[in-house]
């Protein structure tokens, strides 16, 4: 059968031939008693809320405050269900539904295995980190002793060409380091169309028929062997199942800020993701890495067009993956989030400001999926709730914006306007202003104890295990939970903001610039400052006017206030490393792999010894001089066909030659690099150079 993979999903999307599953009533009754919990809590918050205003939603105002309380409650209250649903999985020891309890380990040693991709997309990744999680992957499989099963492959976006040469020159030191010549391959796209699911999109159409399976990592993704030797085992006796998406744990973390993120993903998560997997069973979402894909109905199902509307709605899909399980599961096939599928890791960001740039993607990415919800057919209800779970995680801020605002006019109609007896026209009835304090103080009291449950339940899950050892002991586990909590609760208000902001910008579809990740660096005073001082200046204005309008409305607004004010020495103090570390030290939000160790994560840490540098020369200095790398760019390369460009060719040979590679543009310098003829001419010339020359200097260092 002839396999292709397009950009235009299937408009008769073949379905998997499988009868109905018996998870699906299952599903479908524990998705109704949601749904009841949440919404008859939040119709008692809601009224309460009515009853706390002064004119029991009498006005615009208030009408318009309950609603959107009702919205922000809605949302804490699917989280905490989340988590106690998560709880009690596992305080009955795990879903009985799921892959791993269908199918224990020890019941699949005797499957065999089918060829299966490893495949990584990059693009302006720091080189040394994402070329030795490849190794440690590559490596953990190889102990398995099922290496042969695998193939592995690079594939760059990377524009920059001193990135990309130096990405072949890691690629081709790394394949003799692991003598995987044949195994690990090395691939760049040529032209960055449709993201990151454009560059996924291209191996298949090049590779994907030649395999019945592939893994998806990221630059930073960590996997043991064993895991995914039993990832590819359950998708073989599981036919119907389309993606198997891991849940990966933060590590690695060094600043405050990225520990603190590590502590609660590794502390917490383990009860929101057993709890979502419980709600969706094969319906699950797919998170775009650490996930296994079957090659087949992905290509069949699961090419992503370009939206059909205009502003945001138009253009290339950015958050794919959400909308290939979608994709897939219309086609019939399941998705499965299967949380006891362990050592499955990735970094977090390791500052606030790095975080945010991430989240400004995914904000616009996630609001795109409005037009999917309500225009794209025959997608599964599961998939499009869970469209409204991300657009929802990025429209909260903006709501509990809104909700600020329209406290502070509430607050100020209350202090600077005598009070309206009459608020409805033409009623001979007045109506007198209530004010139930104790009313308020439950409300407040219940919002708090939602947000807080979750953590309550994930301490008794670590006591009832006897894991508090793994989180550094019964002493530090409290202080760690209240380090966090603090952090958080700093955060809270610096996120709402930027997110408030993100959410503007996508929808008036301002450009958004696509750029590698900072994955190591810390923050530095000058991205601090664009970042996070706006918002100060506002809070301060904010924080000035509450003081003058009421002292107690004034109080009212502190834990917003405060933290926006402190926003970039907070965000400085988090980003650090040398904090990060004395945290460790004193045994604060640690997490297991940290106390236990994890030879995996050990293999990531040592020296990459990936070759391929010259000290002192830039990547294409060295491409140019040195002799090696110089052969293996040529056999990278390409030949130029055209007499036009090849002039063109030869006017940027002669300028780099005499003036050096400071003379060309980075858009030049790939020209030269990608073309055979041209590094070769630059290298015969660069040693045949005199004295006096540019390249005179390099000559020494380029020999090897």
């Amino acid at each position: 059968m002839t396999q292709r993979f397009t950009d235009r999903e299937d408009p008769n999307p073949k379905q998997a031939p499988s009868p109905p599953a018996p998870w699906r009533k299952k599903a479908r009754l524990r998705r109704i008693v949601l749904t009841i919990l949440v919404v008859g809590q939040c119709g008692i918050a809601s009224s309460t809320m009515i009853r706390v205003l002064p004119y029991h939603g009498g006005d615009p105002l208030e009408i318009s405050l309950a609603i959107v309380f009702a919205l922000l409650f809605f949302g804490i209250s699917v989280g905490a269900w989340f988590g106690i649903f998560g709880f009690f999985v596992r305080l009955t020891g795990g879903d009985r539904l799921s892959l791993a309890h269908r199918h224990p380990p020890h019941t699949l040693k005797e499957v065999p295995l089918a060829r299966t991709a490893v495949v990584m997309p990059i693009y302006h990744e720091p080189i040394e980190r994402t070329f030795a999680s490849l190794r440690a992957v590559y490596r953990s499989l190889e102990a398995t002793g099922k290496l042969e099963h695998f193939d592995f492959f690079i594939l760059s976006d990377s524009r920059d060409p001193e990135i990309w040469l130096a990405e072949q020159s890691a690629w081709y030191h790394l394949c003799k380091t692991l003598k995987a010549d044949g195994r690990l391959f090395y691939r760049r796209r040529l032209l960055n169309m449709n993201f990151k699911s454009g560059n996924i999109a291209d191996f298949f159409r090049r590779w994907g028929r030649n395999y019945r399976y592939t893994l998806v990592l990221d630059a930073d993704s960590l996997m043991a062997g064993e895991t995914i030797v039993q990832m590819v085992r359950l998708m073989e006796v599981e036919p119907s199942v389309g993606i198997l998406q891991t849940c990966p744990i933060l590590v690695n973390a060094r600043s405050i800020f990225a520990r603190a993120q590590q502590f609660a993903n590794r502390f917490y998560g383990p009860l929101f993701t057993a709890g979502l997997a419980a709600l969706q069973l094969g319906e699950a979402a797919y998170w775009g890495h650490n996930a296994l894909l079957r090659n087949e109905p992905f290509m069949r199902h699961c090419g992503l067009r370009r939206l059909p509307g205009s502003g945001l709605f138009g253009g290339a899909i950015m958050s794919h993956d959400f909308v290939e399980a979608a994709y897939m599961a219309r086609g019939g096939y399941e998705v499965w989030l299967e949380p006891e599928l362990g050592q499955s890791y990735e970094e977090s960001p390791p500052t606030l400001v790095e975080d945010l740039t991430r989240d400004k993607r995914w904000a616009k990415g996630n609001l795109q999926h409005l037009w999917l919800i309500f225009f794209a057919g025959k997608i599964k209800m599961a998939h499009r709730m869970a469209f409204l779970n991300g657009i929802m995680s990025y429209l909260a801020s903006p709501l509990w914006l809104t909700f600020l605002v329209l406290s502070s006019i509430e607050a100020t109609r209350l202090v600077l306007s005598p009070i309206n007896y009459f608020p409805a026209q033409h009623s001979p009835f007045p109506a007198w202003p209530e004010w139930h304090p104790e009313l308020a103080l439950a409300l407040a009291s219940s919002t708090v104890f939602l947000l807080f449950l979750p953590k309550f339940l994930a301490i008794i899950d670590v006591l009832r295990r006897r894991k508090t050892a793994d989180f550094g002991g019964a002493l530090r586990l409290p202080a760690s939970v209240m380090l966090e909590a603090m952090i958080s609760a700093l955060l809270a208000p610096i996120r709402m903001l930027a997110h408030s902001r993100y959410v503007l910008e996508a929808l008036l579809n301002l450009n958004l610039r696509w750029a590698g990740q900072n994955r190591t660096a810390e923050t530095d005073w000058r991205s601090t400052l664009i970042s996070q001082l706006p918002g100060s200046i506002i809070a301060f204005c904010w924080a000035g006017f509450a003081f003058r309008l009421d002292f107690k409305f004034f109080l009212w607004s502190l834990p917003v206030v405060i933290p926006l004010i402190l926003a970039v020495p907070t965000s400085m103090l988090l980003g650090r490393v040398s904090f990060g570390r004395m945290l460790k030290d004193f045994g604060l939000l640690s997490v297991p792999e940290e106390i236990q160790g994890c030879s995996l994560i050990d293999d990531l840490q040592r020296p990459a010894a990936l070759g391929g540098r010259v000290r002192g020369l830039t990547a294409f200095q060295a491409a140019v001089v040195d002799p090696g790398l110089n052969r293996l760019h040529q056999s990278l390369g390409r030949r130029h066909r055209g007499e036009a460009g090849y002039a063109f060719l030869q006017k940027l040979r002669l300028l780099c030659l005499q003036e050096g590679p400071g003379a060309l543009t980075a858009r030049e310098l790939s020209m030269l690099a990608r073309d055979r003829d041209s590094l070769d001419w630059l290298h015969q010339a660069a040693w045949q150079a005199d004295q006096n020359s540019y390249w005179a200097a390099f000559h020494v260092r380029g020999m090897k």
